[in-house]
């Protein structure tokens, strides 16, 4: 997992509640289990009409939004089941944080698990980043995760994030690099473990 320290890019705006995992990544993309492969499958049933072609009236569509790397949206977002790769598209994407008023818990989990910060920030002001967003389409932020704060025209915005999620980010840590920094303490125990199986025989 890389490292992510600060993020400069351009803001996508996603007004909207309660989007849940299948509506970020639809059941027929489930097939697989690879971790990649999944930008097309983002937000799949908004983003294509069914012959194929692309939305217009789709927020992500808009030209000014091409290459986002945050996404700004409504509380609750990532609720619904449990799918990791609601994520793995997310990030396939290109984006590196998500802002919100809220996020489902076990979607929290698995952004942080793959790299994406998610950031809660009063409902009002997340309000009024969508609302710049979609006055003045490619606006660009930049996100510190060292000095948790957003800054951009007109912007200075401090954020809180829990320090344990923090220092993961920065040093670009999932479940199994948190292991791996023990890894002189695993190798001691399984140079002993022969000897302590034979205890008590």
């Amino acid at each position: 997992m890389e490292p992510l320290r600060v993020v400069t890019g351009i803001v996508a705006p996603l007004d909207r509640p309660n989007v849940d995992t299948d509506q970020i990544v639809p059941k027929q993309f489930l097939k697989r289990i690879e971790r990649t492969g999944y930008e097309s499958a983002l937000f799949f049933d908004w983003r294509y009409l069914p012959d194929g072609s692309e939305n217009p009236d789709f927020e992500l569509n808009h030209p000014g939004y091409r290459g986002a790397k945050i996404l700004v949206t409504g509380r609750n977002f990532g609720c619904g089941s449990s799918r990791e790769h609601a994520v793995w598209a997310l990030h396939d994407y290109g984006f590196r944080v998500i802002i919100a008023p809220s996020f489902a818990d076990i979607f929290a989990g698995n952004c942080l698990n793959n790299g994406i910060l998610t950031i809660i920030l009063p409902e009002e002001t997340v309000k009024e980043l969508i609302r710049r967003a979609q006055q003045y389409p490619g606006m660009e932020l930049t996100v510190d995760l060292e000095r948790q704060e957003i800054r951009g025209e007109g912007i200075h915005l401090p954020f809180e994030v829990d320090e344990f999620k923090r220092f993961r980010l920065l040093n670009g840590l999932d479940e199994i690099g948190l292991t791996l920094l023990h890894e002189d303490k695993i190798a001691a125990y399984e140079a002993r473990r022969p000897e302590y199986l034979t205890l008590g025989r």
